[in-house]
């Protein structure tokens, strides 16, 4: 039973602490992958953590309903817990509703995930075959072209894949613009980053207020597109992926052998142009260099070990 309280407790610490340890290390964006695996290993940790400790908790109240009774009392009361107090019929009656409590609210958390889930699935399918039928293709790209005039340019997964752009991308993106948008883009569907966003938002749905969850979503997405600009970047070239994203983010034609990369980036219409825009521009104008990736890197690795490893440390104490 020690094990099982132990999970449950480093479950409860780490989605309400992991973030202010993980958003120092990970917001100078130095080690973008890495970063990534620290926050969906802190997710994942706290999930295998609930899953053995409530596994362990009902295997002793299907086994011995007593000892479980006793151990809980005396988790609470300590020394003043005596054997009439936990050996009543009122308190086992107790115990058991507790159980059912936590039965039901785990049933209830994965019914949430389950439908959003399943919700954001049916949409993607939806929204890819609905572009698929009414745009155009780009020829020689495998993209899809949307009239509208607004400047977009996105993914969509699904059965098959699309890649949409507007006419209105189109409209201020140059040919190798074009091509760095495309590869963003492609690098977002080989990543399976949509199916990052789908897991990290129905954890965030499923457990409502608990802030692992809440952040990690937002973190998820934020990082997931400056891992798609480093692939994009490495294949167009950083000034010319710069010179598209802000093209898109302003609606007007920006050429590549303008973008001063010394130059501070101007907020103005940047902050609400796109996810995180102003912040991907700053880290292309200035990447970090390979030494702070590496230190980073590594301290990332080491942290998402501790996150997976250690339920796995505290669940051998049961053996």
């Amino acid at each position: 039973m020690t094990a099982a309280f132990a999970l449950l407790g480093y479950a409860i610490a780490a989605a309400w602490c992991a973030p202010a340890l993980l958003a120092p290390l990970t917001s100078s964006d130095a080690s973008v992958r890495p970063a990534l695996a620290a926050w969906l290993s802190a997710m994942a940790g706290v999930l295998i953590s609930v899953t053995l400790g409530t596994a362990l908790i009902a295997a002793a109240a299907t086994q011995d309903l007593p000892s479980l009774a006793r151990v809980l009392c005396r988790g609470v009361a300590g020394t003043a817990c005596t054997p009439q107090m936990y050996r009543s019929a009122l308190y086992s009656a107790g115990v058991t509703i507790l159980a059912a409590g936590v039965t039901v609210a785990a049933l209830a958390a994965l019914w949430r995930y389950g439908r959003r889930a399943r919700r954001a699935v049916t949409k993607t399918r939806l929204h890819a075959q609905a572009a698929l039928l009414a745009g155009r293709e780009l020829a020689g790209t495998g993209a899809v072209v949307l009239d509208d005039p607004r400047p977009f340019a996105y993914c969509v997964a699904g059965r098959p894949a699309a890649i949409v752009v507007t006419s209105g991308a189109l409209a201020v993106l140059d040919e190798p613009q074009l091509a760095a948008v495309l590869a963003h883009e492609r690098a977002h569907l080989a990543g399976h980053h949509h199916l990052l966003a789908t897991v990290t938002r129905g954890l965030a749905a499923a457990f409502p207020g608990v802030p692992l969850f809440i952040r990690g979503r937002d973190e998820a997405a934020r990082l997931s597109e400056m891992a798609a600009d480093d692939t994009a970047a490495r294949s167009a070239g950083r000034r010319t992926l710069i010179a598209a994203l802000l093209s898109i983010a302003t609606g007007a034609a920006i050429p590549g052998a303008s973008v001063p990369f010394a130059a501070p980036v101007a907020q103005g219409r940047l902050a609400a142009a796109g996810y995180a825009v102003p912040a991907r521009v700053e880290r292309l104008l200035r990447p970090p260099g390979s030494g702070t990736a590496a230190m980073f890197g590594l301290v990332l690795t080491l942290v998402s070990a501790v996150f997976i490893l250690l339920p796995a440390v505290l669940a051998a104490t049961a053996a």
